[in-house]
């Protein structure tokens, strides 16, 4: 789900590209936590203490130390967003156990089709070229844009554009995942395929399996965690080859759950499209109740009014789901708290979910875009746990998306939250 970040170079590993070992040698070291002493429950490693450690001294930095040494839960809290892609390649089998690892409840698989018309997990229907190694394969040839180069006379990037609506799905099981990156300055299809951000790494991309939605729920509950798809919206004009239209489409998603004996109670459907929430409230109210409206905005001239969250409400909308600087501001004392947004959707009785923690690379400089409203408050990594904390407490959000779960499972354990 959700936003894009595309930079360049490779060196985050240092902070976090031990998540599972560090602490191999203890049975009950602080970063790694059992059942029992055969089988490792949750695996945090060094991320979440390094965010602690970074925070500035408050009462809540001594409450997150507090907790160091005390059992960690999965909880549903914390949400995989497309899995773990901080390190691991979205919305791939390594991505997503790695989340489950660092107790993520609920994981994301992002739902697009194929040519011909079955269900795989991809943040967009045409992210191929950046997520998969398509254009080195000979499926390069079946991309609507094959690559084209960087012109150092005109200045245009490097570009491509690969679909999963290009190609069939026994085509696309025969794909990688990759970090989601490309350089733009690329003169060759090798050099387009890398650029993974600096604060992000490759250490664990060099196996990416590919999965199709009906997978993917097979995987979840062989992993004991809850499901939340987002039906992405078509780059494709729909209907499909004029017949596939976009409520098939929305039901195939829902089929697949039903098929496979998945709870109502045990998925929360996403999307964008506002017709979607419509559809399943409608059509399948069992997985209507929990229908996740991904309530965008890229300004704040964009972000919906109290009479618009009240219209939700009214049209039966349990659940909405805005990025995280939307549900934040500041009072005149640089504080964080709570936003109009936020106090309005409680007033109207929706619940909310946000999107999305660890994405938004080093915060020395300011929190950027998932934090455009408090950004004078952060200045530190630490900080976005203050903002967490907030979200938490204050907000009261049901659960977090976050590009490394171990982090908001940490604090949700710490602060006993389900």
């Amino acid at each position: 789900m959700l936003r894009q970040v595309h930079l360049t170079a490779g060196l985050l590993a240092l902070l976090v590209a031990i998540p599972f070992s560090a602490c191999a040698h203890s049975d009950k070291a602080q970063h790694h936590h059992y059942d029992d002493d055969k089988n490792p429950r949750i695996q945090l490693g060094p991320r979440p203490f390094f965010l602690v450690d970074d925070m500035d001294e408050s009462a809540l930095k001594k409450k997150l130390q507090s907790c160091v040494n005390n059992p960690v839960k999965k909880t549903n809290f914390s949400i995989g967003h497309r899995g773990a892609p901080l390190q691991f390649p979205e919305h791939t089998k390594e991505s997503y156990e790695a989340a489950a690892k660092m107790g993520a409840g609920i994981l994301e698989c992002d739902v697009t089709f194929t040519k011909d018309k079955q269900l795989v997990c991809r943040h967009s229907q045409c992210d191929l070229h950046t997520t998969t190694n398509i254009l080195a394969t000979p499926l390069a040839s079946k991309c609507s844009q094959n690559f084209s180069p960087f012109d150092p006379v005109s200045g245009k990037a490097a570009g491509a554009n690969c679909c999963t609506s290009d190609i069939t799905l026994a085509e696309f099981k025969t794909l990688q995942g990759k970090m989601d990156a490309f350089n733009p300055k690329a003169t060759s299809v090798d050099e387009y395929l890398k650029g993974t951000a600096n604060w992000r790494t490759d250490l664990y991309a060099n196996r990416g399996t590919l999965l199709t939605h009906a997978e993917s729920i097979q995987l979840f509950k062989k992993l004991g965690v809850k499901m939340t798809p987002e039906l992405k919206s078509a780059s494709v004009s729909m209907p499909f080859e004029g017949t596939y239209t976009q409520a098939m489409y929305a039901q195939q998603m829902i089929n697949e759950y039903k098929a496979a004996g998945v709870k109502p109670r045990d998925v929360w459907p996403q999307s964008f499209d506002i017709q979607d929430v419509r559809y399943w409230i409608k059509n399948e109210p069992e997985f209507g109740k929990q229908a996740v409206y991904l309530d965008d905005a890229n300004t704040i001239a964009d972000v919906p009014t109290a009479a618009d969250l009240q219209l939700y409400a009214d049209e039966g909308f349990n659940i909405v789901a805005p990025p995280i600087w939307v549900l934040l501001a500041l009072d005149n004392n640089n504080k964080i708290i709570p936003s109009e947004y936020a106090r309005n959707a409680k007033k109207a009785g929706l619940k909310i979910i946000t999107w999305s923690f660890e994405r938004s690379g080093p915060l020395k400089n300011g929190g950027g875009w998932y934090y455009q409203t408090i950004n004078p408050a952060i200045n530190n990594d630490g900080d976005m746990m203050n903002a967490l904390h907030v979200l938490a407490k204050d907000v009261g959000v049901i659960g977090i998306f976050s590009d490394w779960p171990a982090s908001v499972s940490y604090y949700a354990s710490c602060m006993d939250l389900k």
